[in-house]
């Protein structure tokens, strides 16, 4: 999918966040734990990586209906058997398939998944990013793991058995993956050096109204005592996305536009608000909602920063893409370092295009910015999820016309990203067939 994108429009009016991608998923994940009815609350319908993780539910005979005008989600998965897959149907693209061998599990003795699929931020076919610490956490708790040529097969013969985790570095999906098996499984489980984000507080939250006996010591260390079957049904809201919500303050500073930003989830981005301060920017706010102009600048520009990017509760490296565009309005100097993906720099070159040259330079670990700089429209390829999301904001601050090849990567992780952008006063137009198209006209 490519997007035309019209530039140079100043953006005004009002965006609400939706779900947290990140929590959205895992959630839906949870859901899949109990024969009976849970309901999700706003809820991302329109994400494709959500859309990919219901038709996978939907293989696996999970009911799954979405109400996109009311933005939520009802699952039933009472008639769930993994059974039902056939061999064509294992290709997923998203990441976060493990989180469905306890559903699976839970009703039997054997699951099976895809591998991990997702962003290529760098390293090997899976992104650097590997499953060891996924098999790791089924045999902890009693299960023999298989790789198959085209998924990955899990077997607990006894059912899930509870047991110590003890994870060698802090992991997000493995620390998830660990919570709904302990949760379902037979005994207490220890999970030492977990990486307790604020998505995942959000699925505790709702495991926890389950039935699930959760306890968490902490910041790293979390204790599960295991019912032994499968949970019960619940409602919950899906927490607001802080990566989306950090977007848009961004695109209305760096835009100089007026946007009022509903659903802000600042207890959950006190770190990354904390730079933008030390920035410069001053945001009009209240509890739930942030009020973004020009006149948030302090000083009337955005003063030159240093940022580092790692895990939470600081700047996570998600959000390294906005801080560069950030930096793009800098008055003077900035570095942007990432200590957790340090091969996350792809996005650069591409978003080199909109930008005079020697504005931005890249090395392993840190990007250099050289502000300030204007944009200009440009054509250009999507890398991950966000830096994608990075060169959309470039084109749109643009005056012309540009392209963005690819951009179903933004549309991993934004809701009703266009519809919200045109909202705004954005001109900009999707073309979802452009090679087929290419072809045609040849």
């Amino acid at each position: 999918m490519d997007a035309v994108i019209r530039g140079g429009a100043v953006p005004r009016g009002r965006v609400r966040v939706s779900g947290a991608k990140n929590s959205a998923t895992r959630l839906l994940a949870a859901a899949m734990l109990t024969d009976e009815r849970v309901v999700l609350n706003d809820f991302p319908t329109e994400i494709v990586d959500v859309q990919h993780k219901v038709r996978f539910a939907r293989l696996l005979g999970t009911g799954v209906t979405l109400d996109r005008d009311t933005e939520s989600v009802e699952v039933d998965a009472l008639a769930l058997d993994g059974h039902r897959l056939t061999t064509s149907e294992y290709d997923v693209p998203i990441r976060t398939t493990y989180l469905l061998v306890a559903p699976q599990l839970v009703r039997g003795e054997v699951a099976r998944v895809p591998y991990p699929g997702g962003c290529p931020i760098g390293g090997g076919s899976a992104g650097g990013r590997g499953y060891d610490l996924h098999i790791m956490v089924w045999e902890r708790l009693g299960c023999t793991v298989v790789e198959r040529e085209d998924h990955i097969e899990v077997t607990a013969v006894r059912g899930l058995r509870g047991g110590p985790i003890d994870f060698p570095i802090s992991t997000v999906g493995g620390t998830e993956n660990a919570l709904l098996c302990a949760s379902v499984a037979t005994g207490r489980t220890e999970i030492s050096n977990a990486y307790i984000t604020p998505e995942i507080e959000d699925l505790i939250a709702l495991l926890r109204r389950m039935g699930a006996r959760i306890e968490v010591f902490g910041s790293s260390h979390i204790v599960v005592e295991g019912v032994g079957g499968t949970l019960d049904g619940a409602r919950m809201s899906v927490m607001p996305d802080r990566i989306e919500a950090l977007t848009w303050i961004v695109y209305a500073i760096i835009s100089g536009g007026a946007i009022t930003i509903d659903r802000v989830p600042f207890d959950a981005m006190e770190v990354p608000l904390l730079h933008l301060k030390h920035a410069g920017i001053d945001l009009y706010r209240n509890s739930t909602s942030a009020h973004v102009t020009p006149d948030c600048l302090n000083l009337g520009s955005v003063q030159p920063f240093e940022v580092a990017c790692g895990t939470h509760p600081g700047v996570i490296s998600d959000m390294q893409a906005f801080f560069v565009m950030l930096a793009l309005k800098g008055a003077g100097t900035s570095r942007i370092h990432d200590y957790r993906y340090p091969e996350r720099i792809a996005f650069v070159e591409q978003l080199a295009r909109f930008v005079p040259d020697g504005v931005l330079e890249a090395e392993r670990g840190r990007i250099t910015v050289r502000g300030q700089a204007g944009f200009h429209p440009a054509d250009a390829a999507s890398t991950d999820l966000r830096g994608s999301m990075a060169v959309v904001l470039a084109a749109l601050c643009a005056d012309g016309e540009s392209v963005i090849r690819g951009v179903h990567m933004a549309m991993r992780g934004y809701n009703d990203l266009a519809g919200k952008l045109t909202s705004l006063g954005a001109d900009i137009v999707l073309d979802e067939e452009p090679e087929r198209r290419l072809a045609h006209a040849g």
